[in-house]
């Protein structure tokens, strides 16, 4: 074996000692000479970052219309450790300020001049420019303060208040759960500003100024150089059509309830009213009106479309109708007798009163309780199960594919699931198989533990306008810069032969258009060819709630509107005709003359004042 020549130890140290001194010039020579951004860091407290706010971006309609623009306002800030004597009265008179606010201030930065130290703090937010011209023409008087611009909200219609929802200002428990905020930041709260907030923010920048020796403003630095400018947030499309968002707004004045109108064939939301509801007003100076409308007992913050959870009523027996036709328990063509209700025992669920025997397409039409009775019945007593519970299972699986019972996973915030009773809950309630089908009969005509929002009954009407697929309900389109989820374009079909759907839609036609037993006659526009059906959900606190869906037309439909209107009644007397002239104005652009009474009398309707 050949021997190497052994390296001395001292010389290994040597050249390991030169080559750390090696990397470490290097690193000096990159930092101090080739690299600014270390220099710029060891030199901050030299250094003053005036923040640049983006523009917010805005929010369309469908049409292109503005729903949500900006306008110019500006912060008046102070840099306490830069503030001179100053005549308190005079900038009081400029900005119409009292003088106690000033001293209150100023005796918050005494008290806080080491947490503040030589930063700019605001000392006044969200002034005019008309009001800040004046400051500006006199700002020489006033060392230590300074005007940040930023953009603050613009409304140009009333359209859609809880829709849209709020911007204010985050605090410190937001900023801890969102990176890149800081005090005096602005985020979206509520509605499509809320959910959008990433695409809608944009990206603060900042210009860089060098302080002196005597902590003044004195130069921009490396003139401009590492300035960085602000990036305007993306405009966002919604699927609202602006107009019929405020003539639907108006139906509902005085009114507690909502209309949800969908495009049937995308999931579009033409139009979502929640009565009663903050108007953009109240949006535009929100620290002003937060209290009132947080205490008001009408609720107008909450969302009733998403929100509020009822029972379906009458409505509902579209769905029991579809699940009897799919397990065979009936056909459309078998008749039911009917005898002022469904009677069991000691026991009647009552109707009105009607011919007798009927089919499946006059049930729907005259909205017969004792039809979709025996329907229920028949599901669940259906022979191909081992027992009720079974089939209540099975029945269940049907009314979930609708997408009732939990969140449709729409993109509006803060959207509830309503509730569909399961097998087991009865099981807890009753004890295991100690209940049937007429215990829980009151399910065969939309009441007992069902719930549901406005949204998810507007969904049930333009799923049936597309004989069993749905899309999920939206309100942002695809735009410039921003595209949608792909789940919003994808059909949801239900468990539910496509070919029964046709059926339901002639009795939902009839009992629109049809020549006797009619129940939605008010509903009906020459020429749309409307389809609806009506509801009337009991309500043990009060007078029952009046409830339509309708589709038009009844080929190739355009839209799908639910209209739910709390103590209203019947719904064939309120809820009905509001929503035919939501479609007739939607369709037909206005209201028809022969109309024209019918329209200012739901209009003059108030079931609150």
């Amino acid at each position: 074996m050949r021997d190497y020549p052994t390296i001395p130890r001292h010389v290994r140290i040597a050249t390991g000692v030169i080559a750390a001194a090696l990397i470490l010039l290097g690193k000096l020579f990159w930092i101090q000479i080739i690299n600014d951004k270390y220099k710029i860091n060891a030199d901050n407290n030299a250094m003053v970052y005036s923040v640049i706010y983006p523009t917010r971006g805005l929010i369309y309609d469908r049409n292109g219309n503005i729903l949500v623009g900006n306008e110019i306002a500006y912060d008046l800030m102070a840099t306490p450790s830069e503030i001179e004597e100053f005549d308190t009265l005079a900038l009081g008179g400029i900005l119409d300020i009292p003088p106690e606010y000033i001293r209150e201030r100023m005796e918050y930065f005494r008290q806080n001049r080491r947490s503040i130290g030589f930063r700019s703090v605001p000392f006044l937010k969200k002034i005019s420019p008309e009001k800040f011209a004046l400051f500006a023409e006199q700002e020489y008087r006033f060392p230590g303060f300074s005007g940040q611009a930023r953009t603050i909200r613009q409304y140009p219609v009333d359209a859609g208040g809880n829709l849209l929802g709020y911007i204010s200002e985050v605090d410190a428990d937001f900023i801890k759960s969102h990176d890149g905020y800081k005090a005096g930041d602005y985020a979206g709260k509520t509605g499509i500003e809320a959910t959008y907030e990433k695409e809608l923010r944009g990206e603060k920048g900042y210009k860089i100024y060098l302080r002196n020796a005597l902590n003044k403003i004195e130069s921009s630095y490396k003139d401009g150089e590492y300035d960085k400018p602000a990036v305007p947030g993306n405009d966002i499309y919604t699927t609202i059509d602006a107009g019929l968002q405020q003539y639907s707004q108006k139906l509902m004045e005085g009114k507690t309830g909502s209309i949800v109108a969908i495009e049937p064939s995308t999931g579009e939301i033409l139009t979502l009213v929640s009565s009663p509801g903050i108007s953009t007003g109240q949006l535009a100076d929100i620290g002003a009106h937060y209290t009132e409308m947080a205490n008001d007992p009408d609720k107008p913050m909450l969302n009733r479309a998403v929100q509020s959870s009822y029972p379906p009523g009458s409505v509902f027996k579209l769905v029991n109708g579809l699940i009897g036709l799919q397990e065979g328990v009936f056909t459309a063509s078998t008749r039911y007798p009917c005898s002022m209700g469904y009677h069991f025992g000691s026991h009647t669920v009552g109707c009105h009163n009607h011919k007798s025997p009927i089919d499946f397409t006059e049930a729907i039409q005259m909205s017969c309780n004792a039809y979709f009775c025996y329907v229920f019945r028949g599901i669940l007593e259906n022979p191909e199960y081992s027992s009720a519970q079974e089939a209540f299972a099975q029945w269940e699986k049907y009314v979930r594919s609708f997408g009732f019972g939990e969140p449709l996973h729409s993109d509006i915030p803060s959207e509830t699931g309503g509730n569909v009773p399961s097998a087991a809950y009865y099981d807890r309630l009753y004890g295991k198989n100690r209940w049937g089908a007429t215990t829980v009969l009151s399910l065969a005509i939309g009441q007992g533990e069902l719930g549901c929002t406005p949204l998810h009954i507007a969904n049930l009407c333009a799923t049936i306008a597309n004989r069993g697929h749905y899309y999920t309900p939206h309100i942002i389109k695809d735009s410039p810069g921003y595209s949608i989820d792909n789940r919003f374009k994808e059909r949801r079909y239900t468990l539910i032969d496509t070919a029964l759907f046709p059926s339901v839609i002639d009795g939902m036609y009839d009992a629109v258009n049809g020549k006797q037993g009619v129940t939605a006659s008010m509903a009906a526009v020459e020429g749309l060819d409307i389809c609806g059906k009506t509801g009337t959900a009991e309500n043990p606190h009060g007078k029952d709630h009046s409830i339509f869906v309708c589709f038009a037309p009844k080929d190739d439909p355009k839209i799908a509107v639910a209209v739910y209107i709390e103590n209203g009644g019947w719904g064939g007397a309120w809820a009905a005709p509001i929503a035919s002239l939501v479609v007739e104005k939607y369709l037909a652009g206005q209201i028809s003359e022969s109309r024209k009474v019918l329209e200012e009398r739901m209009m003059d309707k108030k079931f609150v004042k």
